[in-house]
This record gives C-alpha cells, structure tokens and sequence, in this order.
C-alpha cells in the first residue's frame, strides 16, 4: 500500500512517494525503517513500485544486471520488462498467476518511472502508457489524482507533485509522510 506519483510539466519530470510500509494490520513508519524511501535510480531514470514490499528489491536487482537499459519510450520500456518477466520467474522465483482468464501472466507489480523523456507507468500484464501530466498508483492514488488535477494549473511539477503525495497520505490510511522527491529535466532533441 502506498501513494507514488509521477508529474511533468515544463520539461520537468517529477516523481515522488510516501515513505510508510503496511503489514497486514501493522504499518512500518519511515522513523522506525532505514529503507523507507519507495523510489530507486538506475541511470537516469528514477522508479517506485506498488505491490509486495518484495518487488523492490527484486527490480532493483533485475534492472541494474542488464548490461543495455533502455526506459526512454513506450516500445523500449515494454521490452524492458517482457525480457525481464523470464527472468523475474526463472531467478526471483515470482508466481505469475493472478486471474484465470487473464490473458498474460501477470508480473505482480505496477512501476512508475520518471526521466528525461518522460513519465511512464508499467501495469502487471506489461502494459505500459506514457502519460502526458501525471498519474498516481497504490492506495492512495484516487486522492492523489484528485490534488493534482486540481492544481496542475496552478503550480510546477514538484509542488503538484508534493501536493499529490500530501492528499494520499492524509486521506490514506496506508500511506504516510515524509516524503521523497526527485526531478529531471527534458533532453533537448
């Protein structure tokens, strides 16, 4: 459970998320966890994970052994992970079931990723969609889209970017702050 959002606006892209992990019943606040920080970089592209806490350190592992990563558009990002689910299965041992009429198996997870091309999400059959001004995932999400769209006019993209995270985690219950934030700027074609 948590609240992950990505914000681009101004050749800026930006993404941020709360820092509380949830065990059942029980919620792991940043203060009392010294990996509480949801959001990773490999390269120049920053990316969060909702789902098991599990799947973090997993795709962290996975990405950084890839000897060509390539996060900088819809097509590069879906074959990123279509050759990483194999592997996910084969090495991390994950279990892709989820619904029997599904019509993949699913990798269990959804990403966001921010970088200098762009913002990106990464749904658990691999779909991937690349979003024009931001988007939110886990839990707290709903809050989350509702605060940006009200103030995406309004302000940059880390503030709106803040404000998403700021929404999820006071209406949320598994979501909670601090916060963490990174940004990139656009590369200039």
């Amino acid at each position: 459970m948590t609240t992950l959002v990505v914000v681009r606006k101004d050749g800026v892209s930006v993404i941020a998320g709360d820092s509380q992990s949830t065990f059942g019943d029980t919620r792991l606040a940043a203060a009392f966890d010294s990996a509480s920080n949801k959001i990773f970089q490999v390269g120049e592209n920053h990316i969060g994970i909702s789902g098991s806490a599990a799947h973090d350190l997993v795709l962290q592992s996975a990405l950084r052994k890839r000897k060509k990563l390539d996060l900088s558009n819809r097509v590069a990002i879906f074959d990123t992970f279509r050759q990483l689910h194999p592997v996910l299965k084969e090495e991390f041992f994950l279990k892709p079931d989820e619904e029997e009429d599904d019509p993949y198996e699913s990798s269990q997870m959804t990403v966001l990723i921010a970088n200098p091309h762009g913002i990106f999400g990464v749904y658990s059959m691999r779909e991937v969609y690349q979003f024009e001004r931001f988007w939110a995932i886990g839990s707290g999400r709903e809050y989350a889209i509702g605060a940006m769209h009200a103030l995406y006019d309004q302000l940059d993209a880390e503030a709106i970017a803040r404000s998403g995270v700021e929404a999820g985690c006071t209406f949320d219950i598994n979501s909670a702050l601090p916060l963490t934030l990174y940004s990139a700027t656009s590369k200039v074609a």
